[in-house]
């Protein structure tokens, strides 16, 4: 049974003073319904994406959705979460739901991060990496991503001017994102240099290498197939692929992001459909070394070679192959639960015409790729406008 997207809602990133977890939670949901023209009634069950690790004291949060309505009460409800994929381990629950049988599943992610006082956010994010031989890297998450584009630039020589024009497109993408948390086009020279303002964060990662805490949640609907035809907009499943690798980089060649590379080969068979068909792709920037190798693992270029693709202009907005067109999560932010559900939002957005500054023109067929950890829970998905 084919799971289609019939509604959404995003909130705008950032560092939302005043806003509460619950508050966020509650806004997407009935935004997104209200978005479908289905009432809480319907909804048969509801998926919340929620990573907490610690920034939230408030823990066992699914019920929180039902504070949306009150005609919510009495549905299921579960919270789902796999590190940064969290977001995407929710639509997948949501899409198992449609075809177990459910008409109407809501699914939100959400995160609450910047009421977390600094040290705090970085022992938090270190619980997606393997404790016993990372947890006591400096600089936290992006400490372990430093040590991979340290590895990267070892086997591969020198990539800071690919990294720095991946995060100069992706800044420039977000300047017309109205979500996203940085709306700034801060150029390649910018992103390139050692700065006051753009210091040295890990390994040859720069604070422009990195992607930013936030606050934010994002909501779909998802219908069976009969019941979006009847809807006013439907977006199908073309594909919905997870792969689930080890935790420990000591037990995989952690530059290749095999987990990435499977994810996107069977995406792509079961959508019958190669990368020349997709119109654009929503990837996992975390960091920018991250951005680079999954050019790679999802096929664009071949080990090593992924950087031509960035200096190129191949994966601007107006290449052959947008990524990114959103900002990234470079400019949008990354609340970790929301930030799965967002790449689907605003792909759905583009396929039905209503991204706004960031459409790509004509865009039919969009991938999604969101990971968890290093390239530990790997989720693909491939989007079509049906209706």
């Amino acid at each position: 049974m084919t799971a289609c997207i019939v509604g959404w809602a995003h909130s705008r990133f950032g560092k939302l003073e005043g806003e509460t977890l619950e508050g966020m939670i509650t806004k997407v949901a009935a935004e997104a319904l209200e978005h479908a023209g289905i009432g809480p009634d319907d909804v048969d069950e509801i998926v919340l994406g929620h990573f907490n690790a610690g920034f939230s004291p408030q823990d066992f949060t699914a019920s929180l959705v039902l504070q949306t309505d009150d005609r919510l009460r009495f549905k299921p409800a579960t919270r789902v979460e796999n590190a940064c994929a969290t977001g995407s381990a929710a639509v997948r629950q949501g899409i198992r739901a449609v075809g177990a049988g459910s008409r109407v599943v809501l699914v939100v992610g959400a995160e609450q991060m910047t009421t977390t006082p600094g040290p705090e956010i970085g022992k938090n994010l270190l619980k997606a990496s393997y404790l016993p031989e990372d947890g006591d890297t400096p600089a936290g998450f992006a400490g372990v991503f430093g040590k991979i584009a340290q590895a990267y630039f070892q086997r591969h020589g020198d990539q800071s001017d690919a990294l720095a024009m991946i995060a100069a497109k992706n800044h420039k993408n977000g300047v017309d994102n109205p979500y996203a948390q940085m709306r700034k086009d801060f150029g390649f020279d910018f992103c390139r240099h050692e700065s006051e303002k753009n210091p040295f964060v890990a390994g040859p990662l720069k604070r422009t290498d990195c992607s930013l805490v936030s606050d934010g949640a994002a909501a779909l609907v998802l219908t069976d197939a009969d019941t979006a035809l009847s809807m006013r907009r439907a977006v199908a499943f073309r594909a919905n692929e997870h792969v689930q690798d080890f935790l420990p980089m000591s037990k995989r060649d952690i530059l290749l992001f095999e987990g990435c590379e499977q994810a996107w080969a069977r995406a792509l068979k079961k959508a019958g459909v190669t990368l020349d068909d997709l119109s654009f792709v929503e990837t996992h920037d975390c960091f920018t070394i991250a951005e680079l190798i999954e050019y790679e693992a999802m096929g664009l270029a071949r080990p090593g070679q992924g950087a031509k693709l960035a200096l190129e202009g191949y994966t601007a907005k107006d290449g052959k192959l947008p990524v990114n067109p959103s900002g990234g999560l470079k400019s949008k932010g990354h609340p970790i639960g929301a930030t799965g559900v967002s790449m689907h939002v605003l792909t759905a957005m583009q396929l039905v015409g209503e991204a706004g500054g960031i459409q790509v023109p004509g865009a039919k067929l969009g991938g999604i790729f969101n990971m968890g950890g290093a390239a530990v829970a790997n989720y693909v998905s491939i989007l079509d406008r049906i209706r």
